[in-house]
Formats: structure tokens, sequence, C-alpha cells
């Protein structure tokens, strides 16, 4: 047996671990958790026994002689296909204790494993149209999870996340015809694929394309004018939930538009013209609006899920300008911000669970209560602002250092700016929670102080997620020699 095929098991194991979850010995919770955890172990396994192992390509399944299923692992996609596996292990740990009490357990569990092994398909495309199944499975598997709790702000959250979703996917789809039509293949090539025979005359057209798709799979990302889902979808998800779709599938977006721009139309077709203003301009209009929401917010999660619009747009920033430094402070920050964003989700689904408490007003003193939940919180949240030497300093210095020497004019100066400012806006809007958790004032009722710290199966998590946090910013070596060999391939 080939052992590229290798590749399928991480795609297919958590699909057979929802298949499975029928069985009548697996109805009971404790059975289930446990068979869940199993899956998600194995999954991560074998994950990084592909990173390690594998280095090649398979064509699953031919459609026609132009369109075909096609897996192909690169740096980038074991990358990405690691930290789905490590970030749904986490969500799973703290599902156990978050979801205990909840009677569609079951189905929670069914829907976190399938839109796992979508997610996993996406990474490890090798062609337009295997990126184009896995994102649009993605997206109706993890729909269920938005919609989970059937509540009427959960309806509207779920189909505000499917509708802009299957919008963007259908922008992106535009871009695949154009490839098709103008390119050698549909397969990925670092460069790009456009014929310069094909494109002469065309030039309008490829490129309005190139900025349909950027803008539709932006949509995943939540770049704006396409934003609006991750605020509405995300308070009424289960936590662990939220926790994924804001740290993990909003990378599904930034990964389908690397692929797009980098290895579809390429970057010489787009340095310098209308498209990459365009896109650098929206960039940074989410990155301000987001935080500028965040900052008036007052729900824990949706103040979170406003973070996620502004700080997922850092990396798209970074793309955007096309540059191998901020290439590669783009790849690093989205490992940073999936940790720390999966860890201050956790954070308020603890909060949540033990309190009942939603609003970040109603946090006076929690801290007290939840002194390692909080503190897990506090030092994640120093990540995101970009304090040293926590991953967010690192990130964000190559997003800075790339801008300043792009030579784009207005751009080159304005980003840091707009940076700096929303890192600003970041300490406003997470450090308010910290003073008032563990600084409620003299006139406090300490004697009430409750002790309410949630089970290892959150705790852990959450500390796992803040020492990646440390990690990435003492050791971003390993990451940032990825996004280097990539950036050596594609510029």
């Amino acid at each position: 047996m080939d052992g590229n095929y290798l590749m399928l098991i991480p795609i297919l194991l958590p699909v057979a671990g929802a298949l499975t979850l029928n069985a009548k010995a697996l109805k009971a919770p404790g059975p289930r958790r446990f068979f869940v955890t199993g899956c998600l172990v194995a999954e991560l396994i074998f994950s990084a026994v592909c990173a390690a192992a594998v280095d090649g390509e398979i064509t699953v399944l031919t459609v026609t002689p132009e369109l075909y299923v096609f897996l192909r692992l690169d740096g980038l996609g074991r990358l990405f296909s690691l930290l789905v596996a490590f970030m749904w292990l986490m969500s799973g740990l703290f599902s156990r204790e978050y979801m205990a009490h909840d009677k569609d357990e079951g189905r929670y569990y069914a829907f976190l494993l399938l839109s796992e092994g979508a997610l996993e398909t996406l990474c490890f495309a090798g062609n337009y149209m295997t990126l184009y199944l896995g994102f649009e499975l993605m997206t109706l598997l993890s729909t269920p999870l938005a919609l989970h709790t059937r509540t009427e702000g959960a309806r509207r959250g779920g189909m505000k996340y499917l509708l802009y979703s299957v919008f963007g996917a259908c922008l992106g789809l535009l871009g695949f015809f154009v490839l098709h039509s103008f390119g050698v293949t549909t397969d990925f090539t670092p460069g790009g694929v456009i014929d310069p025979a094909k494109l002469t005359g065309h030039e309008g057209l490829v490129l309005t394309a190139a900025f349909l798709a950027v803008l539709g799979f932006g949509a995943k990302a939540g770049m704006f004018p396409l934003h609006a889902w991750l605020p509405a979808a995300h308070p009424e998800a289960p936590a662990g939930a939220s926790a994924l779709m804001s740290g993990v599938i909003t990378k599904a977006g930034v990964l389908s538009i690397i692929r797009v721009v980098y290895y579809g139309f390429g970057v010489k077709l787009l340095r310098g013209t209308w498209v990459q203003y365009a896109w650098l301009s929206l960039t940074l209009i989410t990155v301000f609006l987001g935080s500028m929401l965040a900052y008036k917010e007052k729900i824990f999660k949706k103040r979170l899920a406003y973070s996620t619009v502004s700080q997922v747009s850092y990396i798209l920033f970074g793309l955007a300008l096309m540059t191998p430094e901020a290439f590669t402070g783009a790849i690093l920050h989205v490992v940073v911000h999936s940790a720390i964003k999966n860890a201050l989700f956790f954070t308020a689904g603890a909060v949540i669970l033990k309190t009942g408490k939603k609003d970040v007003r109603e946090l006076r003193g929690i801290g007290k209560e939840m002194p390692v939940t909080m503190w897990c919180f506090t030092l994640c949240s120093l990540g995101l602002v970009g304090i040293p030497p926590l991953g967010g300093f690192v990130s964000k210095w190559y997003l800075a250092m790339g801008s300043l020497g792009s030579g784009i004019p207005v751009f080159s100066w304005l980003g840091p700016v707009i940076l700096l400012v929303s890192a600003l806006l970041t300490a406003g809007y997470l450090f308010s929670i910290t003073v008032r958790a563990f600084l409620p004032g003299a006139d406090f009722d300490y004697a009430s102080v409750q002790k309410r710290e949630p089970t290892v199966w959150i705790l852990i998590p959450l500390a796992l997620l803040t020492a990646l946090t440390f990690l990435t910013g003492i050791l971003p070596g390993p990451i940032t020699e990825i996004a280097a060999q990539a950036a050596g391939l594609i510029f």
C-alpha cells in the first residue's frame, strides 16, 4: 500500500468515530466520552505520523480528467493539520465537563468529529476542487455546532454563519472557474498557475476573480464586510464549539486564501495591482473595526468574537503585504491566535458554566472564585496584546517589520499604526476584565467568595494552551522555519 494513503486516516478516522457513536454500547455518557477522547487522541497521533512520514500526493477520486480529489502534504499542510488535531483534542477535553449535563451531548460530539474530518481534508487539499469540497463540507458539518442549543439566538446565528459561508464559497468557486480557464492546472503550485499566453487581454477578468475569491474565503476568516456571522454565532454556541469556530475554523478561510493567492493566481500577478490595495484596505478596516466593537461590547463571548474579527485580519494583512517577512508573521500568528483564542473562550465557558455570568460587568471578584482560570485568561490576554516574551509579540513584530519593509505607499506605515492602535484597544477590552476579576475594590464582600474552579477537564486544556502561548514566544523557530520554507517557494 502506498504510504501516501496515510493521509486518509486523519480524514476518515473522525468520520468513522462519529458514525460509531450510534452504537448501543456508546449511548451511556461515560463510555461515549471515553470513546470520543480516544478518537481525538488517535487523530492527533496519526496527524503527527503523517506530518513526519508522508511527503507526497495521491489522487483519491477522479470524476473527470479535469475534476478529481487530490491530496498533497506540504509544510503548511502539516502545520495546519497538527493545529486542527491539537485544538480539537483540547476542545474535546474541555467539553467533557462543559457538555456533561447536555441532553444532546451525543449529537454535539458527532458533529465535532465530522467537522474535524472535513477540516483535515482542507488541510491536505492539493488542488482547487479538493479545497472547495473540504471548505463546503466543513461549513455544512460545523453549522449544527452553532445551532446546537436550538434557541432563537442560536438559530439566527447558525443560519447567518451558514449563509455567509455558502455565499463566500460561491465567490471562491468563481476563482476556480477562472483558474481552470486561464491556468495550466488547478493543482496548487508554489508561485501560481496562470498561463501568461492565456492571460493576455483578460487581465481585468482574472484580477476581479482573484479579488472575489479572496473576499469569499475571507468571509470564513471574518474579514469585513462579511464578518457579521462571528458575533452572531459565537454567543449562543457551546463554548467548546465557539472556541473552535474562532480559533481554528476561521483559519480555514486563511488557509484557503493562502492556497488561492500564493499557489493559484500567484504573487507576481497580484502584487502592485488594485487587488492588493483593496485587500490591504479591507484588512486594516477589519482590524480597527473589530477592536473598536470588542472594546464597546459587554457580553463576554461576543467581545471575544469581535476580537477574533480583528485578530484574524492581522493574519490577512500579513498575507496581503506579499513579502516573506510578513508571510512568516502571518503563519506564526495563525498558531498564536488559535492557542490564545481557544483559551479565552474556554475561560468564558468555564465562567458561564460555574456562575452563569455572561456579562463582563458581572465578573467583579471572579478572580477570587476562579483564580487558576482567570490567571490563564490574563496570561493569554498578555499574549494577544503582544507583550514579550509571549507569542503574540513575535508574530506582530514580523508583521510590523514586513509592513515597514514592503515599500507599499501609505500601507507600509499605516499598517503598523493600525496594529498599534488595535493592540491598545485589545489591552483595554481584555485587561479591564482582569482588573475587575482580581481587584474588585474595598467595598467588595470578600466574605461571600466561594471557590468555583472547574475540574481538570477544563483546567488542563487551559494550562496547555497558556503554555503554548509562552512556547511560541520563546521558541518560535519551528513555525517560522516552515513559513520561511514556504516563502522560499512562492516568492
